[in-house]
């Protein structure tokens, strides 16, 4: 019998930082969600085995992500320009969230994941070479080079919009 309520408990209490990072991890709201769905599939799945749900969630994020990153994917595509959009002064300002999620986005999929569970879920070095499945060193120079990226992207990002 499962512990009903216990997931439950988990999904109320950890559910949106999932989600947050799964936006993070994947740049889009809709794939977030879809991509937590999955993760808490899993973990639903698994729960009366697992003895630490969010560190199992956590990597159960990172690697679906990973995973859906390497398949073809033959239907929509994204295009530079879109159709019908308002003029200049419809939208607000973005906020620094949205230049956050863009700057993630030009990250490779595993410098992303290193730097959402190093800065965004708070985890050490240690834990996110854990959560990843990789060595130390990987971690700490995916991590330098990921932010030297995001360092020079937010420059450019900056430049170019004054």
């Amino acid at each position: 019998m499962r512990d009903e309520a216990g997931f439950r408990s988990f999904v109320e209490a950890n559910g949106a930082t999932l989600l947050h990072a799964a936006r993070l991890l994947t740049g889009d709201r809709h794939r977030g969600e879809d991509l937590v769905q999955t993760t808490l599939t899993k973990l639903y799945l698994k729960w009366d085995g697992i003895d630490a749900p969010l560190a199992y969630a956590r990597r159960a994020l990172v690697t679906a992500h990973v995973d859906s990153t390497r398949r073809k994917w033959w239907g929509e595509r994204p295009v530079a320009t879109l159709p019908d959009v308002p003029a200049e002064g419809d939208f607000p300002a973005s906020d620094a969230r949205d230049e956050l999620r863009r700057l993630l986005a030009s990250l490779a999929a595993r410098d992303r994941a290193v730097v959402v569970l190093r800065y965004y879920c708070d985890l050490s070095e240690q834990d996110t070479a854990a959560a990843l499945g990789m060595p130390l060193g990987t971690v700490k120079s995916s991590c330098a080079r990921a932010l030297a990226r995001l360092r020079v992207d937010a420059a450019s990002a900056a430049g170019g919009a004054r």
